[in-house]
């Protein structure tokens, strides 16, 4: 098992990405902090896991509220005692130009895709230090590579948390902590989907998400969570600032 005995905090574990990064790590051996605002989608989650004998808890946290990410981070080193690995998986997709965006879009978008980012790793940090070391890995998006139309808040939040992640990187190089960035491209996940169902044709509007990429078609949730665990393992000791992109040639 390839994270045999590490501690690992997944946000936005609920769906998705995060539900699916969080049951692959759980196979490989870890200690899985399942981490959403949605408790009931977070429950699942670790009722998946502990269905195929896997260690998991749920804990109740919205990410732009730093007290309840203090708790987070305390209630891992509680039960678990150290904090190996933190993926950063929670974000939320809103459209719309700059005219378009109002001021309270633009906000959520923030909110959760960078200030999220940056309170669970500011609080997570000291207790990757005092366990001698750990693992960072954020979610941003194609769409924090290259502007995407109509997209505005959500790009700029996603090129944030590749710069975020790279100072991360440079900061704590000497702590023994890696921060790495995966890229997922359009994804089979809630958030695509339902902005799919709301078009007059959903049918055309999935087609157009998956043809603009060589692989024409969408990503799988397990095919991004491979690729997050390779940085969480220690079979990544040099890996650190990378920016690694899984989206089926999009931004090729």
């Amino acid at each position: 098992m390839r994270l045999q005995n590490k501690a690992a905090i997944i946000t936005g574990a609920g769906s998705g990405i995060g539900r699916a990064i969080a049951i692959l790590f759980a196979r490989e051996g870890a200690q899985v902090a399942v981490s959403d605002i949605n408790k009931e989608t977070g429950q699942a989650t670790v009722d998946m896991i502990k269905e195929k004998s896997g260690e998991a808890f749920f804990v109740s946290t919205n990410m732009t509220d730093p007290v309840q990410v203090k708790s987070m981070v305390a209630e891992v080193k509680k039960r678990y005692k150290k904090v190996d690995i933190l993926v950063n998986s929670a974000g939320v997709f809103l459209v719309g130009n700059i005219v378009d965006t109002t001021e309270e879009m633009w906000d959520k978008v923030m909110d959760l895709n960078v200030r999220g980012i940056y309170l669970s790793c500011k609080y997570c940090i000291p207790a990757m230090i005092e366990s001698g070391g750990g693992s960072i890995i954020n979610i941003a998006s194609e769409a924090g590579l290259g502007v995407w139309k109509d997209l505005i808040a959500y790009c700029v939040s996603k090129t944030a948390v590749i710069a975020l992640t790279k100072s991360i990187a440079l900061d704590y190089a000497s702590k023994n902590i890696r921060a790495n960035t995966v890229c997922p491209g359009t994804t089979e996940t809630p958030m695509p989907l339902k902005w799919a169902a709301s078009q007059p044709d959903p049918q055309k509007a999935r087609r157009a998400m998956e043809e603009i990429r060589p692989a024409n078609r969408l990503g799988k949730p397990e095919e991004i969570a491979y690729g997050v665990l390779y940085f969480a393992t220690d079979e990544s000791p040099y890996a650190t600032g990378a920016v690694l992109s899984i989206d089926g040639g999009a931004t090729v």
